[in-house]
């Protein structure tokens, strides 16, 4: 899971972020409060581990505002206030769970785990974007209307690219989080089901719609769902699909 560690101890913060990452964890760390509701705006993590005695914005400040416009996002909460009704005051702003300072690392990465199974269980089994549906429960895939036949791999990277629909993806990112690889692993698999993707998904499409690509390739970036017209950026459908490379992929579906 991606998680945003906020904590401006900077020995406490690399420290959390180390030990996070060796549980498998994506792991960010940053050190005031903007940062915070900078990085949440951009990467929609699924986890935030954040302190309230925040430089720039306080903890509950970040509370509150992240709590209006990222439901989907759960958070933790590290406090040395030890008084009860601080600890109330996090939770009624919408932290899902508070852990008072010191605190034994092995209790903070259980109470992870906790939330994140928490947040898996009650998320909507059906992901939407546009004219694509993925029912999670039933391992279904239409567009407009229509069955999509996919590979478990390439299951996995839809929902991975639905789940954080209107950011971008990186390759690397994608190849940690779908593949379980490592991004210097120097494999074009990435690329190649992006491929299949577009073209199993394309071939349910309607010509009204033929001019849409589903999944859209940002330069220099990686991936993202949804995209400008191709005709408006002067590219034809042999250029909108990417050339195939499936020579010496692995291929792990």
């Amino acid at each position: 899971m991606q998680i945003l560690i906020v904590e401006d101890d900077a020995a406490l913060g690399l420290f959390l972020k180390k030990g996070l990452k060796l549980e498998g964890h994506d792991v960010e760390w940053v050190s005031d409060g903007e940062a915070a509701l900078e990085h949440v705006r951009r990467e929609r993590p699924d986890l935030i581990v954040l302190d309230l005695s925040l430089p720039k914005k306080d903890g509950t400040e970040v509370l509150a505002e992240m709590r209006g416009r990222f439901d989907g996002t759960a958070v933790l909460v590290l406090t040395g206030r030890s008084n009860v009704e601080e600890r109330i005051k996090c939770l009624n702003l919408g932290a899902d769970d508070c852990l008072l300072k010191p605190f034994s690392f092995h209790e903070l990465t259980a109470r992870c785990r906790a939330l994140l199974r928490r947040r898996e269980t009650f998320a909507d089994p059906v992901l939407r974007f546009g004219e694509v549906e993925l029912n999670r429960i039933e391992r279904k895939v239409t567009h407009f209307g229509r069955a999509v036949e996919l590979t478990v791999k390439e299951f996995a990277l839809l929902e991975f690219l639905m789940q954080r629909a209107g950011r971008c993806c990186s390759r690397s990112e994608l190849l940690r989080q779908v593949w379980q690889m490592s991004p210097d692993a120097g494999t074009n698999v990435v690329d190649v089901y992006i491929n299949y993707l577009r073209r199993k998904l394309g071939a349910v499409t309607p010509e009204s719609h033929a001019m849409y690509p589903v999944i859209a390739t940002v330069r220099g970036e990686g991936y993202q769902m949804g995209g400008e017209k191709r005709a408006a950026l002067g590219l034809s459908v042999s250029d909108f699909f990417s050339r195939d490379t499936a020579l010496g992929v692995l291929d792990a579906s």
